[in-house]
């Protein structure tokens, strides 16, 4: 199974954002994510949908933050992006007929879900902001003591 490496991208991507005076271009984010632009626009597009970025068209346009880092957690990021599928783990068949089959869907189901549910708590208790928190302070420091 192929992975989604979305969400640290985008993670990445608003990390550089909220240090920019001026709108990142689809350009400009394509090389920092080594992809192309239209793949950019696709991926913003669910954030601007979330209201955590807009852009705006023309010279000098592009995207810019409109939510800070520190009211955005990084489930609302996974949220964006559309919930991507955690694992590449399902069942046999949707419905089936032997008994058997039926409790070993039951399970590995209940399974998943406990999973996701925890994952979710996970990201939900953390927000962009917190990412940078430890270095910000030590390059904080290093340039206070230069």
């Amino acid at each position: 199974m192929r992975q989604d490496k979305r969400l640290s991208r985008v993670l990445h991507a608003l990390l550089h954002l909220d240090g920019m005076d001026e709108p990142a271009t689809s350009d400009l984010i394509a090389q920092m994510l080594q992809t192309n632009s239209a793949v950019v626009r696709r991926t913003m597009a669910g954030l601007r949908d979330a209201e955590i970025v807009t852009s705006t068209k023309g010279h000098g346009g592009g995207w810019i933050l409109i939510k800070p880092l520190s009211e955005v957690t990084l489930l609302a990021i996974y949220r964006a992006l559309g919930s991507p599928t955690l694992f590449a783990l399902g069942n046999d068949e949707d419905e089936p007929t032997c008994l058997l089959a039926r409790e070993a869907n039951a399970a590995t189901t209940e399974a998943l879900n406990a999973a996701r549910s925890q994952f979710e708590r996970s990201l939900g208790a953390v927000t962009v902001a917190q990412l940078t928190a430890g270095w910000r302070q030590d390059m904080a420091n290093c340039n206070a003591a230069s």
